[in-house]
């Protein structure tokens, strides 16, 4: 059972790794394709890229028994509630990618990824919607989090950069997109929802693609690489090693693994970009990446906690 955890944890620090790094590849991407053609290209592969994994997953799925046991009314239900999962999901998916990646234009790689990363303290607040308590912790952690945000962000005479704006504007969908999916993922199969969900993303980037951009063939076969790295290995490959990792993990302790994506944003851009921190900007990141643990920490301590008192509760 340890060595799962430890493979699972292993797993989602990969995974942190390679979406870490897909900052680097879309800020490269950006500068050569725009950002609804780019976005188009990118998910269409990573849908592309599942189908295989589908189509085995399908064939072993139907051999079992409680699939068998299912009548066809159930077998209609399940795929009416997989294509809305995936559908909604896509939906909030195309928003903050676009956005994501046009403010890319105008950020750095790193501070994209630390802004980006704000998503795990949105989720928390926006629950506060759906009459569900926050801890003080996590309070806590919005206000440090706000602060980091500040000093890496807003500039002499209280400016902002349009790019930053953009990309917190993305954290905020994200966070839409992770309740989406923590509704519908219990109850659907995760890689044929997020299938549906990267070719949602795909017709809705290329509709917005005609009616803004001028694709050309020769910008798409100049961008192959960053397109292909974010289309099978963050996309594809980044999400089934995250439906991996988090089936050993707890989700408090995977999405703490899977928050070191700023950082690694923040080193791959420093060593492939070129890019660089005032001593502000890093203060802010750093601030920014304390509130992130300190928001999971507090979460991670009650699942313990609770635990401990169950066993107890147990023994009794």
């Amino acid at each position: 059972m340890a060595n799962r955890k430890w493979q699972g944890s292993f797993i989602l620090f990969l995974t942190a790794f390679i979406w870490g790094a897909a900052f680097v590849a879309q800020k490269i991407g950006i500068v050569i394709v725009d950002a609804f053609t780019f976005s188009a290209a990118r998910f269409f592969i990573s849908g592309i890229a599942l189908l295989p994994i589908i189509f085995i997953g399908v064939k072993k799925d139907k051999l079992s028994e409680r699939h068998m046991a299912l009548t066809a009314f159930e077998i209609k239900r399940q795929r009416k509630t997989l294509f809305a999962g995936g559908v909604l999901c896509g939906i909030f998916l195309a928003v903050a990618a676009n956005l994501q990646q046009m403010g890319m234009a105008d950020t750095t790689a790193g501070k994209a990824g630390f802004i980006t990363a704000l998503y795990i303290i949105f989720v928390p607040i926006i629950t506060v919607f759906v009459k569900k308590k926050v801890s003080v912790t996590v309070w806590i952690s919005v206000a440090i989090a706000l602060i980091g945000l500040y000093l890496l962000c807003v500039k002499e005479g209280l400016s902002v950069n349009r790019g930053d704006v953009l990309v917190l504007l993305s954290a905020l969908c994200f966070s839409f997109h992770i309740l989406i999916i923590d509704k519908y993922s219990p109850i659907t199969n995760g890689v044929q929802m997020s299938c549906i969900q990267f070719f949602v993303v795909s017709a809705i980037s290329a509709i917005f693609m005609l009616l803004f951009e001028k694709p050309t063939f020769h910008a798409l076969l100049s961008g192959w690489a960053p397109i292909l790295y974010l289309g099978v290995v963050s996309g594809a490959a980044g999400y089934t090693l995250q439906i991996i990792g988090q089936k050993n993990t707890e989700p408090t302790t995977a999405s703490l693994i899977m928050s070191m994506e700023a950082v690694f944003a923040a080193i791959t851009g420093v060593l492939f970009l070129s890019e660089s921190f005032s001593v502000k900007e890093i203060t802010g990141c750093l601030l920014m990446f304390a509130a992130i643990i300190l928001s999971q920490v507090s979460a991670t301590k009650k699942t313990f906690f609770r635990r401990i008192l169950a066993k107890n509760n147990k023994n009794i």
